[in-house]
């Protein structure tokens, strides 16, 4: 049942496949607009208080895998401590048993060696492949990266070896890629098809993405989820900033996806990308000239952006519902958003309904408030909203005239 292994050295296998299969996470913004693949890598990086650790907890607790390898590399004891305090009263979705039944922790808190927080990445990794060659699918979440490398840092200085960019050895950029490149789907030697997908958090002083971990993460992971302290400030979670993040991944899983929930899954996230990028564009006007040098067309494109972001991409990790949501329940609430932008703009171009009144109607509450509720009742509540949308719009409409 166990046996010696070098920790910085990679585990041999036989084959590495294509990364094809999607990691489901549960979290809607990851699933639907910047997935990634079993066997993926991805970054995570924000600065202070932006929601790391809560977002690799939910990561944790809702991905779909077989085993949770949980990296607490230099966090603060009491961080840590939550961990092992919740974890063994979480229920595993997928056995009905405690959560902590499939996961395994290696602390090492800031208070720790540095020699050890060094070792803990590599000692995580090859746990990870461990149970990868027994045919697995293994998540490996290391918190942090950043404090990872200000180890590697220290270390370095004693050495007394050649400094680079903001005192990091000029060896950092090679160790992160050999980290990142033992994560892959295999077949093992014994013939067993396993995967090891790796998220790493990056804490970048005061935020600053042009600091060396990220930029040396960027060059080798395939996703980077951006955690935004303004979206952070805004209580809007999980903070990950859509417009800067992005996946290599989406060609390589988007198959999956259409076979597997719909073929449609494709054109609604390239329309929800699309009205996402524009109302981007559409906020400078705004913030300049004020809504009312829109058009209405454009303003009904602000405020489908509005509800996406409060029904779609805000999510509630403490709520025992919204805390994850199923492929077909992200798919189906993305449809109804859709429908509703599809409604609007015709009332508005051919009835004359005014934009403005889209947050005073009962049914756009009823869209927000799909996140909520279970699948099936998605499924019902959603097939009654359009039929309450045109009643409402109508009898906004007849009392404008």
């Amino acid at each position: 049942m166990a046996h010696k292994w070098p920790v910085r050295v990679a585990r041999p296998f036989t084959k590495k496949l294509l990364p094809v299969v999607p990691l489901i996470t549960g979290q809607r913004i990851l699933d639907f607009l910047f997935p990634i693949a079993l066997g993926g890598n991805a970054a995570l990086p924000g600065g202070f208080g932006t929601g790391k650790t809560v977002t690799e907890q939910s990561l944790a607790k809702h991905s779909l895998v077989d085993v949770v390898i949980y990296i607490g590399c230099g966090e603060r004891g009491n961080e840590m401590t939550e961990v092992l305090v919740e974890f063994p009263e979480l229920t595993d979705p997928k056995t009905g048993g405690p959560l902590m039944e499939r996961t395994i922790l290696v602390v090492n808190t800031s208070n720790m060696p540095v020699a050890a927080r060094e070792a803990s990445i590599y000692t995580g990794i090859t746990l990870a492949e461990y149970y990868r060659d027994m045919g697995y699918n293994v998540l490996l979440l290391a918190d942090s990266t950043s404090r990872w490398a200000e180890a590697l840092r220290e270390m370095s200085s004693r050495l007394e070896e050649m400094p680079g960019e903001e005192g990091y050895p000029t060896y950092l950029a090679s160790r992160l890629a050999a980290f990142y490149e033992r994560t892959g789907r295999v077949v093992s030697l014994s013939g067993e098809m396993g995967s090891v997908t790796a998220v790493g958090a990056v804490s970048p002083p005061g935020g600053d993405f042009s600091e060396p971990v990220v930029q040396s993460t960027l060059r080798v992971v395939g996703g980077f989820w951006a955690l935004d302290s303004s979206l952070a400030r805004a209580r809007h979670y999980p903070a990950i900033n859509w417009n800067i993040s992005y996946t290599l991944y989406y060609d390589l899983v988007k198959g999956w996806f259409e076979k597997e929930v719909s073929e449609e899954w494709t054109p609604l996230r390239t329309w929800m990308m699309d009205v996402l990028q524009k109302d981007r564009e559409l906020q400078d006007i705004v913030q300049l000239l004020g809504p009312d040098a829109l058009q209405d067309e454009q303003r009904v494109l602000l405020e489908t952006a509005r509800i996406i972001k409060l029904a779609f991409l805000q999510q509630n990790a403490f709520h025992e519902i919204d805390a994850s949501s199923s492929p077909k329940k992200t798919f189906l609430i993305a449809k109804a958003i859709r429908s509703a932008y599809d409604t609007f703009m015709y009332y508005t171009k051919e009835r004359g309904f005014d934009p403005k009144n889209i947050p005073t109607l009962p049914a756009v509450e009823s869209i927000i408030r799909l996140k909520e509720l279970k699948e099936e009742e998605v499924e019902r509540v959603i097939a009654q909203i359009p039929e309450e949308l045109r009643y409402q719009l109508e009898r906004l409409s007849r009392e404008a005239a």
